[in-house]
């Protein structure tokens, strides 16, 4: 019986062009893109063609691009470096419904004398743009709104955000990294200052990601030492690594086009088949704006965590939410934010596909899923 994989928000198989364009730099070509030898030549090209694929697929220049250890370093380069810039306590507003990588940052930030609005949203996980537009004063510094929610899907209006902030005279950060690769993505249309991806998100390796940081945007480095990436985040770059987030963006910006349409199809397939089917089963987030992998559903009266556990017994791994809050007892914060009721938050699962999901893994999906709802549903009494 084969394997199904419906969690691609947490990570997705590594692109065969991804895995290609690492293996020289894992055994033949291992000099440090520091060195100014051959070997070291060698590496530091494949650095910055890589650096220039990042760039291509968000719009931007290379000698903006940042390259980083993944997702979570991107968002404390960008939150940390800009508070830092500013050389006194700085106000910083985000929202609830942030990844913990920007949440957990800014909680930190606090404890040392910073101040931080968090924005709600409403039931569709939409945060207002009137919200935003009262948080802001005259020292705000930084305002860091993800693109699109890593547990529902829900696209937020970052363009009419990024107005609200500059006009207020504040950078503007977004977490993308459950956006790039999956739907276009432009730093100029949008407007950020500063952006997050991440290579695993998007079929490339993982511990590599980026941070984009426009042309005269001054950031505190993080990490301080050498002088690699213009001096901005110091230590010998992981060549392999961002050979293979370079190789997978270029196959990303190559394919959106074909898969995204046919990713869509499948995912709401999979939704109006559950929500047809199954009593109780109620899509989470507002379906007008969303990435076109993404499905949050709940099912009423049901734990999520032990829905979870009973597909996967059955070989289809699905999600409760965020990869790093798996094992936490506490709901999704997500959901509760949305002011779903207890139930629906505690029965809530995430299906994300990806461009090698197939018709006939979500055809097993939708065979496997009402059994197990309709035992589980006996089980627990629920009606």
């Amino acid at each position: 019986m084969n394997a199904v994989y419906l969690d691609n928000c947490a990570t997705t198989a590594l692109d065969d062009e991804a895995f290609e364009a690492m293996l020289p730099f894992l055994r033949a070509d291992y000099g440090n893109a520091s060195s100014v030898h051959g070997f070291g030549q060698k590496a530091r090209a494949a650095v910055e063609d890589s650096r220039s694929q990042v760039a291509e697929l968000i719009g931007a220049e290379p000698s903006e691009i940042v390259f980083s250890s993944g997702g979570t370093e991107a968002d404390n380069m960008a939150l940390r470096g800009t508070v830092r810039s500013t050389g006194e306590p700085a106000h910083i507003v985000t929202s609830e419904i942030e990844h913990p990588a920007v949440l957990r940052c800014c909680e930190a930030l606090e404890t040392e004398g910073h101040r931080v609005t968090y924005l709600g949203v409403d039931r569709a996980g939409v945060i207002p743009s009137m919200a935003l537009d009262a948080a802001l004063t005259d020292q705000t510094c930084l305002v860091s709104i993800q693109h699109a929610n890593n547990e529902t899907g829900v696209i937020q209006p970052i363009g009419e955000m990024v107005q609200l902030a500059h006009e207020r005279g504040a950078l503007f950060h977004t977490d993308a990294v459950q956006t790039v690769g999956k739907i276009p993505v432009d730093v100029g249309s949008l407007g950020v200052d500063l952006l997050s991806l991440s290579g695993h998100k998007t079929h490339g390796p993982k511990g590599v990601g980026a941070l984009y940081v426009r042309r005269g945007v001054e950031l505190v480095p993080l990490l301080v030492g050498g002088s690699q990436e213009r001096k901005r985040r110091a230590g010998t770059e992981n060549v392999p690594a961002v050979a293979g987030l370079g190789a997978a963006c270029r196959q990303a910006g190559a394919r959106m086009e074909e898969t995204t349409g046919r990713i869509r199809t499948l995912r709401d397939r999979l939704e109006q088949q559950i929500v047809g089917t199954i009593a109780g089963a109620r899509i989470n987030g507002g379906v007008d704006r969303r990435l076109p992998h993404v499905s949050n559903i709940s099912f009423g009266g049901l734990d999520g965590e032990a829905l979870l556990v009973a597909l996967d017994f059955e070989l289809i791994a699905v999600s409760t939410g965020a990869a790093c809050a798996s094992g936490s007892i506490a709901p999704s914060h997500v959901l509760t934010a949305m002011g779903l009721s207890p139930e629906r938050v505690q029965g809530g699962l995430r299906f994300s596909l990806s461009r090698y999901t197939t018709e006939s893994e979500i055809d097993r999906v939708l065979d496997v899923l009402p059994g197990l709802v309709r035992r589980m549903t006996e089980s627990t009494g629920v009606r």
